[in-house]
């Protein structure tokens, strides 16, 4: 599968970006879709996943502002950032997976990633 980002720019604290993800392939029901950000010297994290059944996780600092989508129907998945502040600044990653062992909060259980899309957020 290929995963493609978008919706990334610049905003200030408070207010709020879209990041859209396409999925090009078949069985876009079978992945369990997430997304995760990467802050300059910061390692690779987890924000938030969705399954084909329409459950979602998000990460603790993250809950309560950012809510994750999924259109089976046209194989994307969108990340609705509200209240934004200065530290969710990041390159967002789309990634997918169809099964994994571990936790699916871990970077390593992730099979695909799409390119980096950044988010600033100004203070």
């Amino acid at each position: 599968v290929q995963l493609q980002a978008s919706g990334g720019g610049l905003v200030q604290a408070g207010g709020s970006l879209r990041l859209s993800c396409a999925a090009s392939g078949r069985s876009f029901r079978s992945y369990v879709m997430g997304w995760f950000r990467q802050a300059p010297g910061k390692e690779r994290e987890f924000v938030a996943a969705s399954w084909s059944d329409g459950s979602t996780d998000y990460a603790d600092s993250v809950k309560g502002r950012f809510t994750m989508s999924r259109d089976n129907a046209k194989n994307t998945v969108a990340l609705q950032m509200n209240s934004l502040k200065p530290e969710d600044t990041a390159v967002y990653y789309c990634a997918a997976v169809v099964l994994y062992s571990g936790s699916h909060r871990s970077v390593t259980q992730w099979d695909y990633w799409g390119k980096g899309t950044q988010v600033t957020v100004s203070s």
